[in-house]
C-alpha cells in the first residue's frame, strides 16, 4: 500500500510533518509510525486471546477483521492508518447507523474486534452469540500505553486484503465489499493524477471517516505525503478558522460543504488565502455553488469528481453542475440497456465501468446483488448517456420514474429549481397515482415560495411531463451521513402524511 511506503519515507526524512490532525489530537509522521507499533500489538493480542474467534468472510483469506465504530475522526483515522502497515483487514462502521445495521455487518462479515463506546452494541452482540471482542476507545488507549511495541510496519503485498467497506447503511441493508492493496494502489494512481493530493498538501476533509469520501481523503493524503485534517462533525463556524490556522490548501467534501465555504469566505475572505483547491464528490454539484465559490474566492479551483466506492474514481467535471463528466483515460465506460446490450451514442441506459481499482464483488453474506460480471465490467446501476465521449449522468435506477408513459429523471426536476430565491433544498419523488401509475411530486425543505411561483418556475424550466403535479414541505428531509437527501425515505414521509401539502 502506498500509504505505508510513503509514511515510512516521510517519517525518515520529514519526521515532524503533521500526518493526521483532528479535534482530539495530532500525530506527526514519526509519531504515526511509532504509534502504529503499539496499536497493532494491542489489536493482535485481542484477536489471539479469543477462545473461539469469529470466522472472517472467505474473501479475507483468513485474515482477521478489526472495525472502528467511534465518533472521534482523529482516533478513527490514526487506527486505520496505523494498521495499514500490518497484516489485517480494517473497517469503519458508522456509529450513527441503526443498531441492527451495525450488528448485521459485524455478524455476516465475521468481524473479530470492534472498537466502540456503544453499550447497546456490546449487549446486542453478546445476546446474538458473537464470540468476538468489543472494547471501548478508553480501554483500547489504555492498553496502547502499556503494550510492548510490535515490529515496525512494512509495505504489504498487492493481493493482500486491506479494507472492508460498505456501500450504504442509511437507506437499505449495507452491502460489504473488500479492497485489496493493489486495488487501492490503482485507485490512488487515478486520484493522484487528477485530484491533486501531493507532498506537503494540507487537506481538510470535514466529514465522518465512515463515509468513503472522507476515508479516501485520509488514505490519499498519507499516500502522497500530505497532511490529513479531520473533523468529528462539520462546523461551518469553525471552517474559516481551521483553513487559516492550519494553512489548509485543499478541501475534500460533499457539495453541501461548499455553500458553507462560500458563506464563510464572504464574511472573511482573508482566512482563505492558503486555500487552492476544493474537491467535491458524493453528489452532483449545483452550478450555483460553483459560481458562488468563483465569486467569493476567485483564486480557488473546484473539481467535482464522480466515482463509486466499489469501483473507484471514474471521471470529473470542472464546470457546470457536475452532471457532464470527463472520463479518465484509464477508465472504460459503456451504456447498456436492460438486456445488457450497448446503446447508441446519446441514448440513455445503465452505466457499466471497467477499472483496475474495482472490487471483486460484494460479500455474499451481506447481499445477493452482483457488482462485477465475468467480463470484468461492473455497475452500481447509475444511469446516464455517453455524448461525444463524455458521460452525462442521470442518477441511479431509483432516480428514474415513469409517469403517463414518460420516463422522468428526478434529479433533472430538482436542478430546475437551483438558484431560485428563497428556496432551500428540494427533492423530487414519484408518488402512486390511480390513472398515471405515478406522479412527480416536489418536496421542499423549510420555508418556500408560494405554489404559483414554484409552478411557474417548473413550467419555464421543464418539459411538461417533468413538471411536478404535487408540492409538499418538510421541516427537515432525511439525509445520509454524507449530507445527501435520502429520496426513498423522503417519499415514505410523504406517504405517511408527515409532509404539508402546498
Amino acid at each position: 500500500m502506498p500509504i505505508t511506503r510513503t509514511v515510512l519515507e516521510r517519517a525518515e526524512h520529514h519526521p515532524d510533518q503533521p500526518a493526521i490532525v483532528g479535534e482530539d489530537g495530532q500525530l506527526t509522521y514519526s509519531q504515526l509510525v511509532e504509534n502504529s507499533r503499539r496499536m497493532f500489538a494491542v489489536v493482535d493480542a485481542l484477536h489471539r486471546a479469543q477462545p473461539s474467534p469469529p470466522t472472517p468472510a472467505p474473501e479475507t483469506r483468513g485474515i482477521p477483521i478489526t472495525a472502528v465504530s467511534i465518533a472521534s475522526a482523529f482516533h478513527t483515522s490514526r487506527i486505520i492508518a496505523g494498521l495499514a502497515g500490518f497484516s489485517g483487514v480494517s473497517a469503519t462502521i458508522d456509529p450513527q447507523w441503526p443498531l441492527e445495521h451495525r450488528i448485521r455487518v459485524i455478524l455476516t462479515t465475521g468481524i473479530g474486534v470492534v472498537i466502540s463506546d456503544s453499550a447497546d452494541l456490546a449487549e446486542a452482540l453478546t445476546a446474538r452469540g458473537w464470540t468476538g471482542t468489543i472494547i471501548t476507545l478508553t480501554d483500547f488507549m489504555h492498553k496502547e500505553t502499556y503494550a510492548a511495541p510490535a515490529a515496525g510496519p512494512t509495505v504489504r503485498v498487492d493481493e493482500e486484503p486491506f479494507l472492508l467497506l460498505f456501500s450504504s447503511g442509511t437507506t437499505s441493508n449495507p452491502k460489504a465489499f473488500l479492497k485489496t492493496r493493489r486495488q487501492y494502489r490503482e485507485n490512488f494512481a487515478v486520484s493522484s493524477a487528477h485530484l491533486e493530493p501531493g507532498p506537503g498538501a494540507a487537506t481538510l476533509a470535514p466529514g465522518p471517516v465512515s463515509y468513503s469520501l472522507t476515508l479516501y481523503a485520509l488514505i490519499e493524503s498519507l499516500a502522497s505525503g500530505g497532511s490529513a485534517h479531520l473533523a468529528d462533525a462539520f462546523d461551518p463556524v469553525e471552517l474559516g478558522h481551521r483553513v487559516h490556522d492550519e494553512k489548509i490548501s485543499r478541501v475534500v467534501a460533499v457539495p453541501a460543504v461548499v455553500q458553507a465555504l462560500v458563506d464563510a469566505a464572504r464574511r472573511g475572505p482573508d482566512r482563505f488565502t492558503t486555500l487552492e483547491l476544493v474537491v467535491t464528490g458524493g453528489a452532483n454539484l449545483p452550478a450555483i455553488l460553483r459560481t458562488g465559490l468563483a465569486e467569493a474566492l476567485p483564486h480557488v479551483r473546484l473539481i467535482s469528481y464522480y466515482g463509486a466506492a466499489e469501483i473507484g474514481f471514474i471521471g470529473d467535471s470542472r464546470g457546470g453542475d457536475g452532471t457532464r463528466i470527463s472520463i479518465y483515460e484509464s477508465i472504460e465506460a459503456s451504456i447498456r440497456d436492460d438486456h445488457g446490450a450497448e446503446v447508441s451514442d446519446g441514448e440513455p441506459g445503465t452505466l457499466w465501468i471497467r477499472a483496475a481499482a474495482c472490487s471483486d464483488g460484494y460479500l455474499p453474506g451481506t447481499t445477493d446483488a452482483t457488482l462485477k460480471g465475468p467480463d470484468g465490467w461492473a455497475t452500481v446501476h447509475d444511469h446516464g448517456r455517453l455524448v461525444d465521449g463524455a458521460l452525462v449522468l442521470a442518477g441511479r435506477a431509483g432516480d428514474v420514474a415513469v409517469t403517463g408513459g414518460h420516463k422522468v429523471t428526478l434529479p433533472d426536476v430538482e436542478r430546475a429549481f437551483e438558484g431560485m430565491p428563497h428556496l432551500g433544498a428540494v427533492c423530487a419523488v414519484a408518488l402512486p397515482h390511480e390513472r398515471l401509475g405515478t406522479v412527480i411530486a416536489l418536496i421542499i425543505e423549510g420555508e418556500a415560495p408560494g405554489k404559483s411561483e414554484l409552478l411557474a418556475r417548473a413550467r419555464e424550466k421543464l418539459a411538461p411531463q417533468f413538471v411536478p403535479r404535487r408540492w409538499y414541505r418538510l421541516a427537515r428531509m432525511p439525509r445520509t451521513v454524507g449530507g445527501k437527501i435520502r429520496r426513498t425515505a423522503t417519499a415514505e414521509l410523504v406517504a405517511r402524511g408527515e409532509a404539508v401539502r402546498l
